[in-house]
């Protein structure tokens, strides 16, 4: 990518070097100009350019050891999730749902064909992963993005599964009939499992949230370890849980 490439119609090949060298940035950490440079392919002096206009506006910072991202993005995270009803509506009952679970939690929605969490909270033995607020997922590989693709409209589904799906461990379901068994069987029972299909020895239940007229708005999930996601309590007790805790969120969000 370099900026004197002709931009795709409708793009501005300037916008897309900049939000490269902050994706850049986000994946890799601190780096200095040349290692900008030879990541996305632009001469020395473009990468300072950028990054000197980026510094001046106050989204990266510059230190001895290089550029590193600055927490002006904190603000603009917050934001973007905050204008979702759902987030305000799932709050408080997230939190008494992993306090009862004695786990981790998660609020999902999709943007863009992914699944991406809005909210997460955990216990004090919940088990921290890859994951944050922000993080976005494969629908496929979740308890909360197989709920999802579960319970959205038909043309919805089509759109989200069209592309090929990524297998992430042996237990992700990778094959499209299987899948598609998969999410009748969860509309029918009403509740998703994550069986190690994303992480290996993480286990995770999932339900959909739905407002009064049965429109898709999210879902949220709890997830913990094999060594404790197992027997009656994580088959039966937990989607119990989980399910009501979808359908008062369902409620507010809708009436919020």
């Amino acid at each position: 990518m370099t900026t004197d490439d002709p931009a795709t119609e409708g793009q501005i090949g300037a916008t897309k070097t900049s939000f490269g060298i902050v994706e850049h940035l986000r994946n890799h950490g601190t780096m200095g100009v040349s290692e900008v440079a030879s990541a996305l392919g632009v001469s020395k002096s473009t990468a300072h350019n950028h990054l000197q206009t980026l510094a001046e506006l106050g989204y990266v910072i510059q230190t001895d050891e290089g550029y590193d991202l600055s927490l002006k993005f904190l603000d603009l995270g917050d934001h973007a999730r905050r204008r979702h009803a759902l987030y305000h509506a799932a709050i408080s009952e997230m939190d008494d749902l992993v306090e009862a679970v004695g786990e981790r939690g998660q609020v999902m929605v999709e943007e863009n064909g992914r699944g991406v969490y809005i909210y997460q909270v955990k216990t004090e033995q919940g088990v921290q992963t890859d994951s944050h607020i922000g993080t976005t997922v494969d629908l496929h590989t979740t308890a909360v993005g197989k709920s999802y693709l579960a319970f959205c409209d038909d043309d919805t589904r089509e759109r989200l599964l069209e592309n090929s799906l990524s297998e992430l461990t042996s237990n992700t379901i990778s094959d499209r009939e299987t899948l598609l068994e998969e999410l009748e069987t969860i509309r029918e029972r009403g509740y998703a499992f994550n069986d190690e299909e994303r992480i290996t020895g993480m286990r995770a239940v999932g339900a959909p949230i739905l407002s009064d007229d049965d429109t898709i708005l999210g879902a949220i999930s709890v997830s913990g370890p094999t060594t404790r996601m197992k027997g009656e309590w994580y088959h039966r007790e937990v989607p119990e849980m989980v399910m009501q805790a979808a359908r008062i969120i369902g409620i507010r969000a809708t009436y919020s």
